[in-house]
């Protein structure tokens, strides 16, 4: 119940849910409507989805919504007992007063199984930031020091740190890239550890936001707060599920590929690097090399100042698929780049950057064992790439023959199939 008040709480949901109360629109027609970009619009419909308010049909690489009667009458159930079971809590919420007037904090707690220090490097090391939230994080760990974590594909939050009390404390203030209600630095975030019977309690504190701020940044912490304490107890909390977002971009499915390239390196196992990978040249080991100066190269063309790559492999392609993905969200996919193979458009040199991340992920997983689970819209995104990108005569010498594959095939199996790879 609470959940779904939160979720109607963001106006332009409730928007949403007004303009799909006429029939099925596609995110297009929807994102027409709005002010805000159209990849904010599908991180709304993509809430609203998981809330079951809303359905989704697949149409190719296209996705039509509609409203899903169940959840409507879940949420109007929702609504008749709100008033007199979550005014309290409502009203519990602490007023703050800033700049631009009355704002108000949300605030979460969460039990981890682990010391203060453990608990602090997994709030602050890049690495550790991995196994529960971000695809790519950066931090400078001092007062002063600037912050950049990409939480989910196209979305990355930034700021300053504040204070930093290794093991007790840290604050830092909290913005988003891509939006221009909180825009990087606009409200702080207080992290405070305690220690507790059973591990540390992590307390969160983020003021400095508008209620409808408040009620969609409640829902993101709890979200990720709760992935924080499966980290802590099995030491990866597994991929995200926010992590796929129902409407891509070239960058957007870039870091998408990355997230699941990274969970599978992280996973090799001690002996994986002499295993023999679906690149019948390329042993593990490698593989690793020829990812890593591929992203070194398309990074460096798109302005970025990738040197030697240490650590293991994941650190190593997760450095380097950082910077290279901040150079080019810096630069933009505009004009053209100079690479070993020739002068390239900037967009084909992001298109190679999703068919590295993701094909070799699969590659990856086949030589070691794992399983590997693509989202259909971004195995279609990253099909219809692949077919702009690999042409004959580029085929020739770096890719297999296309394979003939089934009409049930899924869209990664697809795009195997046309890379020469049997899935």
């Amino acid at each position: 119940m609470a959940d779904l008040i939160g979720v109607l709480a963001e106006p332009n949901r409730r928007r949403l849910l007004e303009l799909l109360s006429s029939g099925e629109k596609s995110v297009t027609e929807l994102a027409s409507r709005f002010g805000v970009t159209r990849s904010a619009i599908s991180q709304h419909l993509g809430v609203l989805a998981d809330a079951g308010l809303v359905q989704v049909r697949r149409d190719g690489r296209f996705r039509y919504y509609r409203l899903d009667p169940t959840g409507m009458g879940a949420l109007r159930a929702a609504l008749d007992t709100f008033w007199t079971h979550e005014l309290e809590q409502l009203a519990a919420a602490r007023p703050l007063r800033g700049s631009g007037g009355s704002t108000v904090a949300t605030e979460k707690s969460v039990l981890v199984p682990l010391g203060a220090d453990e608990t602090f490097a997994l709030l602050t090391e890049p690495g550790r930031l991995r196994r529960w939230q971000t695809i790519t994080a950066r931090i400078d760990l001092r007062a002063g020091g600037e912050y950049r974590w990409t939480i989910v594909p196209g979305h990355t939050a930034a700021g300053t740190v504040t204070e930093v009390e290794p093991g007790r404390r840290l604050v830092f203030s909290w913005g988003w890239e891509d939006t221009e209600d909180l825009p990087p630095g606009a409200s702080t975030v207080t992290i405070t550890l305690e220690p507790e019977e059973g591990g540390t309690r992590v307390r969160l504190v983020h003021d400095g936001l508008t209620p409808d701020q408040a009620a969609s940044h409640a829902q993101g912490w709890h979200h990720y707060l709760e992935r924080l304490a499966t980290a802590a107890e099995k030491g990866d909390a597994g991929l995200d599920e926010w992590g796929s977002p129902p409407t891509l971009d070239r960058l957007a499915a870039a870091e998408a590929s990355l997230a699941l390239c990274q969970f599978v390196l992280h996973n090799l196992g001690p002996n994986d690097a002499d295993a023999p990978t679906p690149c019948s040249e390329f042993t593990v080991a490698d593989l690793v090399e020829h990812l890593v100066v591929s992203v070194t190269t398309i990074g460096n063309a798109g302005g970025a100042s990738i040197g030697a790559l240490s650590g293991d492999p994941e650190e190593r392609v997760a450095s380097g698929g950082q910077q290279a993905l901040e150079a080019w969200r810096r630069r933009g996919l505009e004009g053209t780049v100079t690479l070993p193979a020739g002068e390239l458009p900037g967009v084909v040199a992001a298109d190679i950057l999703c068919l590295e991340f993701l094909v070799h992920a699969w590659d990856f997983a086949q030589a070691s064992g794992q399983k590997v689970a693509v989202d259909d819209a971004l195995g279609a995104y990253v099909l219809d790439l692949a077919r702009e990108v690999i042409s004959p005569a580029l085929r020739a010498g770096r890719f297999a023959a296309e394979l003939e594959i089934g009409p049930d095939a899924g869209t990664f199996e697809r795009l195997l199939a046309f890379t020469g790879r049997a899935s």
